[in-house]
This record gives structure tokens, sequence and C-alpha cells, in this order.
């Protein structure tokens, strides 16, 4: 269960973690949150984890940090 919005308007879990984004989230579906150029050069079905791999980022965060 979640409780209520957090940063960036992600959810806290029951022990105060902000829930991630999931390595399998397609990139088409992050594009609806941070818009139609996000991760220029990828298909929408290719997923956040592909993703993290070829830009050599620990996490979504650290690949938004970097743009």
């Amino acid at each position: 269960m979640t409780k209520q919005p957090g940063l960036d308007g992600r959810h806290r879990d029951e022990n105060g973690e902000i829930r991630r984004k999931n390595g399998n989230t397609q990139i088409g579906t992050l594009r609806d949150t941070y818009g139609k150029g996000f991760a220029p050069g990828y298909k929408d079905t290719d997923k956040l984890e592909d993703l993290l791999a070829k830009e050599e980022k620990p996490s979504l965060s650290e690949y938004l940090k970097g743009k």
C-alpha cells in the first residue's frame, strides 16, 4: 500500500521509501511522464533496464541528472 505522494508525484511505500521504476518499464510509458523527447534514439518498446545499461547509469534519477 502507498501513502501520500512524494517527490515528483511518486509515492512512498509503507516503510517511507519512494517506489522506484521497475526495470521492465517501457520507454514509451516513461515518455508519458517525461515528455516525447525522453531517451532519444530508443524505441517506445525498449525497456528502462536496457537504457540504463547502455547509458551506464545506475538509476532513472541518475539518467535524468545527466541530461
